[in-house]
This record gives structure tokens, sequence and C-alpha cells, in this order.
């Protein structure tokens, strides 16, 4: 099967205005949503119609900038900055991009704060763009050899810049020399099942879906040679957040002997934070759990638990790809050398 040569992009941005497809209604349909400010983005990120931890950075900076186009002044930029910081809690891309993009305006004049805010919100996108690039580079090179590669949800061009982090290598491995990928489903909203194989479909790279409780017992099996996932987090000492289920592939993937790597820009890493611990693991509402739009799986209003993320100690964590390198193993060392 051939890599398509056309590129696959969440969102479009025009100089004033921001479009995003709508991730609730793939694989199904293609959809395109305009947005207009900061309400409406944060609305967006929080029902996941655009999602991924460095996605929902860049789309909450063009959120801001474009608040502040229609309203320029300190006020507007302080109230767009709030809203959407705490559109979602655990990934730090989202806190990171508006922070970047509150700074330039607060850097500027009022005739300029809303040049500044959109030209910063701009470089953002462009850095997690390149970034997307290094990171396939770096992981293919490290993971040279490997045909068979396993992920969780969705790491693709739907969750961050470029063709994305963890999917952006198994595309470039495909490229050099042609991979398969074991795609896990994702419950409850089924990510890699509509997302990751939607993407992997369009470039034309060979895969296969399966259920999240059949991992561990394939990678026992030996069906993968790497388990490659994305992190919406990473903690000073390496420890790492990302899609729930992504800690049990760790567990899974250790006394295999498969190596389990972690992608994601450097716009990921919180060195504020010690250790993993200290992630905010966002609960989301249980009905995603009990079905599937009208169709119950439950009896209705069975309590749920029902945690979006989990974290994946750095002692099970072969590597860490970032587009400034690779730590391998990560830690505190290791991700000081990267940001040095």
């Amino acid at each position: 099967m051939a890599v398509s040569t056309h590129p696959l992009r969440a969102l479009r941005w025009d100089g004033r205005r921001l479009w995003i497809l709508d991730q609730t209604l793939l694989p199904g349909r293609e959809a395109w949503l305009e947005l207009t400010g900061a309400a409406d983005t944060a609305a967006a990120i929080r029902r996941l119609a655009v999602r991924g931890a460095p996605l929902i950075g860049i789309v909450a900076a063009y959120g801001v900038a474009m608040e502040v186009a229609h309203q320029p002044g300190l006020g507007a930029l302080e109230r767009a900055t709030g809203e959407l910081r705490d559109a979602r809690p655990t990934a730090v891309n989202l806190a990171w991009a508006v922070d970047r993009v509150h700074a330039a305006g607060l850097g500027a004049g009022p005739a300029t704060l809303a040049a500044a805010v959109r030209a910063e919100a701009q470089a953002i996108h462009a850095e997690e763009d390149a970034a997307s690039a290094a990171i396939a580079a770096a992981g293919a090179d490290l993971l040279a050899g490997a045909r068979r590669l396993m992920t969780i949800c969705n790491t693709g061009a739907l969750a961050a810049g470029g063709d994305g982090s963890a999917l952006a290598i198994a595309l470039e491995l495909h490229r050099r020399s042609g991979v398969e990928v074991l795609a896990c489903e994702t419950r409850p909203l089924l990510q890699g099942a509509r997302l990751t194989v939607w993407e992997l479909a369009r470039h034309g790279v060979p895969h296969e879906l399966l259920v999240d409780g059949a991992a561990a017992g394939l990678l026992r099996r030996g069906a993968a040679d790497a388990v490659v996932v994305g992190c919406d987090r990473v903690a000073a000492n390496g420890d790492v957040a990302n899609k729930v289920g992504t800690y049990g592939l760790a567990l899974a993937a250790r006394p295999a002997g498969v190596p389990f790597v972690v992608a994601g820009p450097t716009s990921s890493i919180d060195v504020a934070l010690p250790d993993g611990d200290g992630i905010e693991i966002e609960e989301r509402d249980g009905g995603e759990v009990r079905g599937f739009g009208e169709a119950m799986v439950t009896l209705p209003g069975t309590p749920v638990r029902n945690p979006a993320f989990d974290v994946t100690p750095a002692g099970l964590i072969t590597a860490l790809v970032t587009e400034r390198g690779v730590a391998a193993p990560p830690s505190a060392e290791s991700l000081r050398g990267l940001l040095t």
C-alpha cells in the first residue's frame, strides 16, 4: 500500500478565522466547524471536536487570537486566556500555548496587541508542525527495522501538528521500508477505531484494529516489535500521562521484551511538575461509558469511573522521542539535557 502524498490536516487558518475538522463525526462524515473566539473554541475542546495535546494547544492559541481581534485590549486577553486555559486539565500543551500568546499580548502596546497575539499563535503552529517532522525522523531512526507497531488512541494529524507524534513515526517508517500498525480501539470513545484507522487508511498504511483487552496477550505472543504512544504531559522525572490504557500496555510490554516508546513535542514536558503523581487526571462524564449515543450497554444510572488518562512511570519507558532528540530512558537528567 502506498503512502498518500497529500497531507492530512485537522485545522485551517486563513490569518483571521479558524476551521477545525469535527472529530466527533469521524469516520462517518467529514465536517468543518468555523470557530470565532474563545467561548466556541473552549467548547470544541471540551466536547472533543478537536483533541490531542499538541493540537488543542495550537487551537487554543488561535482562540485567544480571534477573541482579541474582535475586542482588542487587555480585558479580552485575560478573559480568553482564563476560559481556554481551563478547557481541559491534563494536557500541559494547552496551558503552555495559552500562556505564550498571553505573554506576547502583555508585551505589546495597545495598538499592536492583537497582531502580536496572532503572530505568536501562528509561530506555535509552525513550531509544532516542524516538531512533528523531527519526531518522525528521530523515531524512525530509533526503530529502524521494526515492521509491526502497536499504538493506542490517536496520535496523528488529528492530534498534533504536521503528521502527528507517534503516528508520524509509523508513517515515516512506512515511507522508508514498510510497517504494519496494530491499533487499539481505545475505549470508551474509540479514538483508535474511529480516528487512527481513518488516518492509516488515508495514508495507505497496512493496519489491524484490536480491542483494548487483546493488546497484552498479543504482545506476549510477539505480535509487535514495539509499542509507540503519544503523551499529554511528561513530568520532570520522565513519568508520562497519556490516554487511559497506556499504562497497561507498558506493563505488558516489559515482560514481553518489547520496547515501549513515547513520542511527543517538548511542549508536553512540564518541568515544574516533579513526578507523575502530581498530574491532574481528567474524569469525564459516565455517559461516555454507559453507551453510544442512544444505545445503552449497561443499566441506566450505573455508577462509572471514567478517567481519560493514566500515568506510566518513567521506569517502564524505553525512550521518549522529541523534536530535540531522544531521552533513553527518560529521567530528570536526560530531560534536562533535551531542554538545555
